[in-house]
């Protein structure tokens, strides 16, 4: 099971901040989402691989709170690459994840160009999607223009912050919770994830991967083919449809164990704010301990066991407010945050 460690410039001291936030509001983010911490398993790391070595999606399964939208950002800040995301919804679009395209302003700037017996650049009103920034950077940036066109309005990076310094030629992409979708949205990216191509219809551009310009000096890290890594997450809100799941490489994360409770709570300790004391890691073993409890009643209530993530707010409730486990405010900070009233038989949501 391997294990990444924070380096010096992931220390709380260090100035410069994922997505360019500095000073201490950094600290301000329970859910990390900035690929700093993750204790990764071996078999999880073997899943990566061998979606990198087949260039196929990585679908990954598990309970909510398990750590799936968390191994992306992870994944990018370790190799280096650039880092997108979307969140799907139930409104989501078929096409959304490659380009959207303003119909409604091309049509307002349409009739006021003809009257001056002009015509709109199509171009200036298609926003590249998380897909097509990943795989065509330059291309999203002058909105599908070929190459020599003049480009009056270039599209910024939407995750410039912290891309900046990351590499140009690959790309990890985080699709969340897709089982959110309509079974339209991942049939509409068989294509494009399979193929890494796809059309503008708006401007009849087709989009490609693009070839490193000029191209990079390879690293340990890049001997395996794929220069791009899709992970997709679902929560098994509806069955995904069987095209989709034929196209990826599918791992499933188990809900974490005592022991695995505690090595996570002391990667994440590293970056929290104050010294970590022995105290912490005692304080660690003991919530890990109440939480299995807590884990036992939520059987017999038949709801919904606490997650890691839920571990790790307890935890820092705990550590922050000087609580103990088995103490009243213990029982009240299991209300709170572990079992909470809505999950109770008979409760509304």
């Amino acid at each position: 099971m391997s294990q990444e460690q924070p380096d010096a410039q992931d220390r709380p001291d260090a100035q410069d901040r994922p997505g360019g936030v500095t000073g201490p509001e950094w600290l301000d983010t329970p859910d990390r989402g900035d690929g700093r911490v993750y204790v990764m398993p071996s078999d999880l790391d073997f899943a990566v691989r061998v979606a990198r070595a087949t260039a196929r999606p990585l679908l990954l399964r598990g309970m909510p709170g398990s750590g799936k939208s968390s191994l992306a950002p992870f994944i990018a800040r370790r190799l280096g690459w650039r880092y997108y995301e979307h969140v799907v919804t139930y409104r989501t679009q078929p096409r959304e994840l490659l380009w959207s395209y303003d119909s409604v302003r091309r049509l307002g700037d349409a009739q006021v160009a003809a009257l001056r017996g002009e015509r709109p650049d199509d171009a200036s009103y298609v926003q590249p999607g998380v897909l097509w920034w990943a795989l065509a950077p330059r291309s999203a940036g002058r909105r599908g223009r070929p190459e020599d066109a003049v480009v009056p309005d270039p599209c910024p990076d939407p995750f410039e912050k912290i891309n900046r310094d990351r590499s140009p030629d690959h790309a990890v992409v985080l699709i969340d919770e897709i089982d959110k979708a309509d079974p339209d949205v991942p049939n509409s990216l068989l294509v494009p994830l399979g193929l890494h191509r796809f059309v503008v219809t708006e401007i009849g551009q087709e989009i490609r991967t693009e070839e490193p310009d000029p191209p990079a000096p390879s690293t340990a890290e890049d001997t395996l083919p794929a220069r791009h890594l899709v992970v997709l997450t679902t929560n098994e809100e509806r069955e995904l449809p069987q095209a989709l799941l034929r196209r990826c490489v599918v791992h499933v994360l188990p809900e974490h164990d005592r022991d695995m409770l505690v090595r996570i709570a002391k990667e994440h300790m590293r970056i929290w704010p104050g010294e970590v004391t022995p105290g912490d890691e005692v304080l660690a073993a003991a919530v890990a301990d109440k939480l299995m409890e807590v884990r036992e009643q939520a059987d017999m209530q038949d709801v919904r066991r606490p997650s890691t993530a839920e571990y790790l707010d307890a935890l820092l409730a705990c550590r922050s407010l000087r609580i103990r486990p088995g103490s009243d405010e213990w029982q009240l900070l299991t209300r709170n945050v572990l079992i909470k009233p809505q999950q109770m038989a008979g409760d509304p949501a």
